[in-house]
């Protein structure tokens, strides 16, 4: 499957299927997306916590705040997204340009995992309502939880839905001189 077609097929999967665990090769191609992923200074400055089982069901509560996300319970794997410390370079480099390259290199590695889901058959949905502190302790971290990503099988019966974006004029403009 090209990239263009993982775009079209993937979409933020909020009703699962709780029947089928995910393969482990597919949830280690999915891990191994990350690990691929770019980032400022090579720093990977983030820290992955998969979450199954119980501990899944505590992560999933654990963005339920609210009425949202009520969907994550069903999610058999919770993949828990922390902040990690710059690398010297980058840390440099985000004080002097006032620029966040963590948060960037974050989503960088969201939007891998989350393409490599969906090449592997796999649903999933970003999550940033979340409970930080209940994140922390349920997986001993020491930094910030800036995203949780849930996985898992669609149930059957998830339709693709129609994706509504802006048309490309109004999100690409260009320079020439």
């Amino acid at each position: 499957m090209d990239f263009t077609a993982i775009a079209r097929q993937r979409q933020s999967c909020r009703s699962y299927d709780t029947a089928r665990p995910i393969e482990p090769e597919k949830l280690n191609a999915v891990l191994e997306a990350a690990r691929l992923a770019p980032s400022a200074c090579n720093g990977q400055p983030w820290h992955i916590t998969v979450c199954k089982g119980a501990a899944a069901q505590k992560a999933a509560a654990a963005c339920m705040g609210m009425g949202m996300n009520k969907f994550a319970p069903d999610a058999p794997v919770l993949l828990v997204i922390s902040e990690k410390p710059y690398v010297r370079t980058a840390a440099v480099g985000a004080k002097l340009k006032n620029n966040d390259y963590r948060s960037i290199d974050i989503g960088i590695a969201a939007a891998y995992i989350t393409a490599e889901a969906a090449a592997q058959g796999l649903g999933s949905c970003i999550l940033g309502w979340l409970d930080d502190a209940k994140l922390r302790a349920l997986c001993h971290l020491d930094m910030p939880v800036r995203l949780v990503i849930t996985l898992g099988y669609a149930k059957p019966d998830d339709p693709l839905r129609k994706k509504v974006r802006k048309p490309l004029d109004e999100l690409v403009s260009e320079v020439s001189e």
